[in-house]
């Protein structure tokens, strides 16, 4: 891929995460950087008002925690770590909707963990909070919940839940800001020879190669997790820009198509990695079974599937399962993401969405599977 042909992959990119480490968020641990993080809300602010959905994953509330203790140093205990960041996650959420206020934004705080997106109905509510967030034009600021869960602190590094939240949203870019210029295929410090990559494809084995060697005093994170962590956002189809927090109105560069930092740039695009996950998952938990009405809309207008049009539930599915959807004859024409699972489903068949909330007590989506997460297999 010609640089020219990747500028293309920022400046079309509707939905981005923003990921900023420790060192940077903490000025190398000396406390909250205002300075910086002003910086950052200010060209977020920018592009959301260019039509652009932003999601901000900050790492720093260990850091901050340890400067409001007065430690100089990492602990090493669980729960002092889990302890700093308490103490610290209360500064850096703070800051954060300080600034985005100042430039006009509304923000939100939420603490994730790898529990959260394992969980399948936590991952869908995690979702589609994300959504709705985004929808009515505030930031989310996500970290990792390192108050409650020993395996983050570490596993420790939030390159990879920048990752993750890339996926969850499916979001068109993974912007992660370092305290390096990018990758280089060797140490430029040791290796005389080193050439900075500008471009490479996401996910090459020989990125790790380059990638070697660990992060620093303060975050948990280094270059390889960068490199890992574009490889896996890669799997959704979203492409990894890796660059230098402090360059100048770095965000607003990239969104412009200017070539910044390291692009990691995905194979697949994103509609086909996800529709091919679905089209491919062998374990069917259950279908439904839908009217002449729903196949036409489903499958010749491309509209999403509404329990109304439904005649039968089969089997036994949970909220986020791939299902099959099938004509009066049985046969599979299409398969997705049930919205309800089997139970409820049964109880909204060819019921119109106004009625879920009296049939249900609440209302999730109002289709049983949307568009977005639906594949047609013949």
């Amino acid at each position: 891929m010609t640089m020219e042909t990747a500028s293309f992959v920022l400046r079309d990119a509707k939905r981005i995460i923003v990921k900023v480490g420790s060192s940077l968020v903490t000025n190398e641990g000396r406390g909250l950087d205002e300075a910086a993080i002003g910086e950052w809300c200010r060209q977020m602010a920018l592009l959301v008002r260019g039509s652009c959905e932003v999601i901000m994953v900050s790492s720093g509330a260990i850091a901050e925690g340890m400067k409001r203790l007065g430690w100089s140093r990492r602990p090493h205990e669980i729960h002092e770590l889990q302890a700093a960041a308490a103490v610290g996650q209360m500064g850096l959420a703070h800051m954060y909707e300080t600034k985005l206020r100042q430039n006009g934004l509304g923000s939100a705080q939420v603490l994730l963990t790898h529990a959260d997106l394992a969980d399948r109905e936590r991952y869908l509510n995690a979702r589609s909070t994300l959504l709705t967030l985004l929808k009515l034009g505030v930031v989310p600021v996500i970290n990792e919940n390192d108050t409650v869960v020993n395996d983050e602190i570490k596993f420790g590094d939030n390159d990879t839940l920048g990752a993750l939240v890339a996926n969850l949203v499916e979001a068109d870019a993974l912007v992660i800001l370092t305290d390096q210029k990018g990758l280089y295929t060797a140490d430029p410090r040791k290796d005389p020879q080193a050439q900075f990559v500008h471009v490479a494809k996401a996910g090459d084995p020989a990125l790790e190669a380059m990638a070697g060697g660990a992060g620093s005093s303060l975050g948990r994170g280094g270059m390889i997790t960068k490199i890992l962590a574009a490889k896996r956002a890669a799997g959704s189809g979203a492409s990894t820009v890796i660059a230098w927090g402090r360059e100048p109105d770095a965000l607003v560069r990239l969104k412009q198509g200017e070539s910044i930092g390291t692009l990691l740039v995905a194979q697949t695009q994103k509609t086909q990695a996800r529709k091919q996950w679905i089209a491919d998952h062998l374990q069917l938990r259950g279908s439904v079974t839908v009217d002449s009405g729903a196949i036409h809309k489903v499958r010749d207008e491309g509209k999403s599937l509404l329990a109304i049009g439904m005649t039968a539930v089969d089997g036994d599915f949970s909220r986020g399962d791939v299902i099959a959807i099938r004509d009066a004859q049985g046969t599979e024409f299409a398969r997705g993401l049930a919205n309800y699972a089997s139970a409820e489903a049964r109880l909204i068949c060819r019921k119109p969405s106004a009625e879920f909330e009296k049939m249900l007590g609440y209302i999730a989506e109002p289709e049983m599977v949307h568009r977005d997460n639906l594949v047609l297999t013949r």
